[in-house]
């Protein structure tokens, strides 16, 4: 366990900061009354989460390996961040839709309704709790085994 004591962190850290995230999502009105920008401003999330990830690579680097890292060292170490993230994500997800942002569903439903993007059933059937923790976990995992992929490159470092 102490061998993953870094990732353990970041991955609280970047739940933590998903959750700030929403909070700031639901203060500007993102998930009422500006609703139809939310689907383009809320990728910005992007910006911090790759953040979170280099800082994370950067300290495995300097605290674990002594600022000797290997490309595979932190694909692994991002690979496990990335699990970690998708255990907690319907966590986070959870508080978010019960706590934070009560009537994000029902907002979301009925502005792609009116707006003619989705039917009724189809809106429900997308806007909803499980449906989201499936997406949550599948899109943590994804996104960030790519980012690690992208990013353990440039962080990785030979002494």
């Amino acid at each position: 366990m102490n061998k993953y004591r870094i990732e353990i962190k970041w991955a609280f850290i970047f739940a933590g900061m998903t959750l700030i995230w929403m909070l700031l999502e639901r203060l500007v009105g993102l998930h009422d009354k500006h609703i139809n920008k939310h689907e383009m401003l809320t990728n910005l999330i992007a910006i911090p989460a790759i953040a979170i990830y280099i800082l994370a690579l950067m300290d495995k680097r300097k605290n674990y390996y002594e600022n000797a890292m290997t490309y595979k060292q932190g694909f692994i170490s991002g690979l496990v961040i990335s699990i970690i993230v998708a255990i907690l994500s319907p966590i986070t997800q959870i508080i978010t839709s019960k706590v934070i942002t009560p009537d994000y569903f029902h907002n979301a439903i009925n502005y792609t309704v009116v707006d003619g993007k989705y039917t009724r059933a189809e809106a429900e059937q997308f806007f909803n709790l499980n449906n989201y923790i499936i997406y949550g976990m599948i899109g943590a995992l994804v996104m960030g085994v790519v980012t690690t992929a992208i990013f353990a490159f440039f962080v990785r470092n030979r002494k």
